[in-house]
Order: structure tokens, then C-alpha cells, then sequence
């Protein structure tokens, strides 16, 4: 039981101090959660302890482990919400530059040994969708759920266009437009699964 009580309360300051860092109240922090205020406040007083899916929650909403919220911590300093997200743009940043890097190596490549190939800019236009799948595997791993369903919708719409103009310079004919027909299911069910996981997520 002291054990317990002991946990309660450093799990309490812990989640004190994780709050003020990102400058938000106690009733910010329950609406965040759908929960009272006078539970976070429990919870901040060492009182009690919310269950298990509350402290995932509360991990993934200041960016740090379940542990970091349980354990007690002397030395070690939790990144703020400013620094973590300034070095997150900078990781996205330099992957999608990664991405137009490559895209432009290729157009200077094909340029000096294939000269006579007069659609080597395509390789500008194949950068978008690779961005896209970049920026979709960072939102994922960071739950940036509007981000992710942006990508999603630039990755097929960008990917068709690639392929449509692709063909078009190898001659497809003119029926080759046909191809934008597929990206209207692709963006409904792309839509459909985002709402649906949306939803799942609350009634959860």
C-alpha cells in the first residue's frame, strides 16, 4: 500500500511538472483527456492514479514514455513541447530535403549521359509523392493525425500524376487521363479509414 502511495505521488509531481512546462491548467489537461479537472487534480495531489489507457495518453500527449511518468527523476530533464517539436521540423525537413537531393542528382545524371531523353524533369514530379511517404511515416510515428491524412491525400493524387505524365511522355494515348479516375475511391477510403480510426479512438 506505501509503495502505491508512493507512486501516486511521484507520478503526481511528475505530471505537475510536465503540465507547467507546456503552460496548461489543470482544466486544459482534462478536456485534453476527457476527464475532470478535480481528477488531475487527484491525481496531481498523489491521491490516486488513472489506468492504464489515461497514462499512454498522457505519454504520447507530452511526448515522453510511461516510465518517464512513473519514475522518479533527479537529474534527468524532460525535453519541452517547443524544443521537441522545433527538432522534429528539423528532422522532416532534412528527410524530405533527402528526398528533392535525390530527384536532383537524377535530373543532372540523365541530362549528362541521356541527354535526348526530354522528360528527365519527371524526376522533380516523382519528389512530391516520395516527400509525401516521408512526411506520412514521421506523422505516424508522431501522431500528427492531420498531417497524415494531408500526406495521404498528396501521395495519391501526386503518385497518379506521376504515371499519368510518365505515360504521356511514352506515348500512352489520350485515354490515359482515365487514371484519375482511380484516385476518387482511393481519397474516399482514405477519408473513410481516417474518420473511422477518429472515431474508434473516442469510443475507445
Amino acid at each position: 500500500m506505501e509503495e502505491q502511495d508512493s507512486l501516486a505521488e511521484i507520478f503526481g509531481k511528475n505530471i505537475t511538472r510536465l503540465r507547467k512546462m507546456e503552460n496548461m491548467t489543470q482544466l486544459e489537461l482534462a478536456e485534453k483527456l476527457n476527464y475532470s479537472d478535480k481528477a488531475v487534480s487527484k491525481w496531481e495531489q498523489g491521491n490516486s492514479l488513472p489506468d492504464v489507457r489515461v497514462l499512454v495518453q498522457l505519454a504520447d500527449l507530452f511526448g515522453v514514455t510511461v516510465d518517464d511518468l512513473i519514475r522518479e527523476h533527479k537529474e534527468k530533464t524532460v525535453v519541452s513541447k517547443n524544443t521537441r517539436l522545433r527538432n522534429r521540423f528539423i528532422t522532416l525537413i532534412c528527410s524530405v530535403g533527402i528526398c528533392w537531393l535525390v530527384a536532383v542528382c537524377d535530373f543532372v545524371l540523365v541530362g549528362i549521359f541521356a541527354p535526348q531523353l526530354n522528360f528527365k524533369w519527371l524526376a522533380f514530379l516523382f519528389a512530391v509523392p516520395a516527400s509525401a511517404i516521408v512526411i506520412l511515416v514521421f506523422s505516424c510515428i508522431w501522431h500528427w493525425k492531420w498531417v497524415r491524412i494531408i500526406s495521404i491525400t498528396v501521395l495519391i493524387w501526386t503518385s497518379i500524376t506521376c504515371v499519368y505524365f510518365l505515360a504521356h511522355a511514352l506515348g500512352a494515348d489520350s485515354s490515359i487521363w482515365l487514371l484519375f479516375l482511380i484516385g476518387i475511391p482511393l481519397q474516399i477510403l482514405a477519408l473513410f479509414f481516417f474518420v473511422w480510426r477518429k472515431g474508434a479512438h473516442f469510443r475507445g
